[in-house]
């Protein structure tokens, strides 16, 4: 029987194909399974035990993990049991956005991960009256653990109760209430229904090849993000073993462990393993360092399905046997699929890792759409690089005269929670605005070219869209990170986050001394090297588009910081006001 909700992924699991090892997670040192059997326990403990405090129906749960682990998803589908609402929350964030979300979600429970989530949300506890207890993963002294809840369910004392509440479950109810981060303003509460994601994953799921019971796959991008969640349910859907990545960290040594067959990942990961393994070359020399940037050069001009002929594919076998079977190898040995989402992924990236025996398959869509709408596949010739893909089944995307991308169909969200004003400023009917531009080609391919609130005119009226200029400079070795600004402005211009570990490297061979990040930053040979590779760059775009004036930027652009949002995304707004005198400062030179 096919799943309608969401809680049914794990029993369909047990009855197709069940596991021994459904999902993995390493505590102290060693790596702790649950098999399906267990899973469904388990989730039945928490079940019973929330009815005993009283929760049942449309109650909210909040949930707060600094890292993935095998009991956020016990808990997830021990609340979906009883038609709870899985209030999942990014860790990162204030301790003023705790307050927010759990006073406007009205959340009644509280787990958390650790120590230091515990003690933000202490911190607010008393702000927060609809909040009547937390629980820890961790032990934590003064907290009450979540396995005390396991041992109280496990009785089964509410079992005819929970059976009920279960019963009662209809796929049209919301399961769901995630908080975007957002570029800008206050976090909007998504709210999505049993069947928005239960949709999004039966169609999802048709465009990954993976093998039914025989792959294994390493999580470790916040689950608190719909990406990830959604990729959770697909995997307990197609029982694919899950392990769960100790930290981001040590997501090289977790891979070489585990070796799985596929993973998932957003392009700023993907960037700096790909800057990692390219500055390798240069420690190479003579002939080695050759052969590794010809093999490399040769990946970065891969195109699908032998197009660019049978000479090509000679030479990319060759290379692939002598350079890039070691970039595999790097990841485990066995990684044959990575889908990326969150963010545009450049082109030289899904090139050179497919190219490589990984392949690399973009997709796109939004918490609002649950969020797939689009995704690559490299089977049946539905695999375009430089594209996210044809949109999935069920799902309808049209080009609104501006060139937003409107969606429509069963992903898309039941609304904003408690703000119908703005969950009509979003939609057209029933299709929902994006706020995102771009193209559908004649092959059915979705290309994306930028985000809408993030395009903006110069003072000549001409249209920037800084998205674009901003991923072709990122494949400077120079360029961590960059923002283009230059709204009303007469030119565009870009502050730079520098990658300091290359530049060290860089200096040290060419006879300079370790320098301070500060020093980097205005060092005469830097900044001259930094504007080779802007010009070089630039020659992709129109006059009006060229970045013409830069600013390095010392300090690192992180999630604590605020740079960035959970997914790795820049906060244009914040990293604006930040640093608006230095941007008054280009303009005034």
């Amino acid at each position: 029987m096919t799943p309608t909700r969401l809680f049914e992924f794990i029993e369909y699991q047990q009855s197709n194909h069940p596991l021994e090892k459904s999902f993995t997670t390493k505590t102290n040192g060693n790596w702790e399974s649950v098999s399906s059997a267990d899973f469904i326990a388990k989730s039945k403990a928490i079940s019973d035990a929330l009815v005993s405090l009283g929760l049942g129906s449309q109650d909210k749960i909040a949930m707060i993990s600094s890292n993935n682990r095998t009991a956020w998803s016990i808990v997830d589908v021990g609340v979906l049991g009883i038609g709870a609402v899985n209030v999942p929350v990014y860790p990162t964030i204030s301790s003023s956005d705790y307050e927010y979300i759990l006073n406007h979600s009205e959340s009644q429970y509280c787990f958390v991960s650790d120590q230091e989530v515990y003690d933000k949300v202490m911190s607010i506890k008393d702000k927060v009256k609809s909040l009547k207890e937390v629980y820890s993963f961790d032990s934590i002294v003064g907290c009450k653990n979540w396995e005390e809840l396991l041992q109280t369910g496990a009785e089964g004392k509410n079992q005819s109760q929970v059976q009920t509440l279960r019963d009662a479950v209809q796929p049209e109810d919301l399961a769901t209430i995630i908080y975007t981060s957002g570029t800008t303003g206050t976090p909007k509460g998504v709210m999505l229904s049993h069947s928005n994601v239960v949709s999004n994953v039966l169609s999802s799921s048709k465009r990954l090849p993976l093998e039914i019971g025989g792959a294994s796959a390493l999580s470790f991008l916040p689950v608190c993000h719909i990406f990830e969640r959604v990729i959770l349910y697909i995997y307990m859907y197609n029982s694919v073993s899950v392990y769960f990545a100790e930290s981001l960290e040590t997501i090289a040594d977790n891979l070489k462990e585990i070796k799985p067959n596929v993973m998932t990942a957003v392009p700023r990961l993907l960037e700096k393993v790909y800057d990692k393994i390219y500055a390798r070359g240069k420690d190479l020399g003579g002939i080695k360092q050759k052969l590794f940037y010809w093999a490399v050069n040769i990946g970065l001009q891969y195109e699908p399905y032998g197009k660019n002929g049978a000479w090509y594919e000679f030479k990319l076998k060759i290379a692939r046997k002598l350079i890039l079977s070691k970039w595999q190898e790097a990841l485990g040995g066995n990684l044959e699929l990575i889908a990326s989402g969150s963010a545009a992924l450049q082109a030289r990236l899904a090139r050179i890792f497919t190219a490589a025996g990984m392949t690399l398959v973009e997709g796109y869509g939004l918490t609002e759409t649950s969020p797939v709408i689009s995704v690559n596949d490299m089977r049946n010739h539905k695999f375009k690089i430089g594209t996210v893909g044809q949109v999935i089944d069920g799902v309808t995307v049209k080009i609104a005269a501006d060139g937003e991308i409107l969606c429509k169909g069963p992903n898309v969200m039941m609304g904003y929670y408690k703000e119908p004003e703005k969950t009509a400023e979003v939609m057209s009917g029933d299709f929902f605005h994006t706020g995102d531009i771009g193209e559908i080609d004649a092959d059915g391919f979705l290309r994306i070219t930028d985000r809408k609130k993030e395009m903006f005119k110069t003072s000549g009226g001409k249209y920037i869209a800084p998205q674009v200029i901003e991923n072709q400079m990122k494949q400077s070795l120079f360029i961590e990170n960059i923002m283009v600004v230059g709204e009303g402005q007469k030119m565009p211009a870009a502050l730079i986050q520098p990658n300091f570990e290359y530049i060290q490297s860089w200096l040290k061979e060419k006879g300079i001394q370790e320098v301070s990040k500060e020093e980097a930053c205005i060092h005469p040979t830097v900044l001259e090297a930094v504007q080779k590779d802007i010009d070089r760059h630039n020659q992709n775009f129109g006059k009006w588009e060229q970045v013409k004036d830069f600013r390095l930027i010392a300090e690192e652009w992180s999630i604590d910081q605020g740079h960035l949002t959970p997914t790795m995304k820049l906060k244009r707004k914040v990293v604006k006001q930040k640093y608006a005198d230095l941007i008054t400062a280009i303009y005034q030179d």
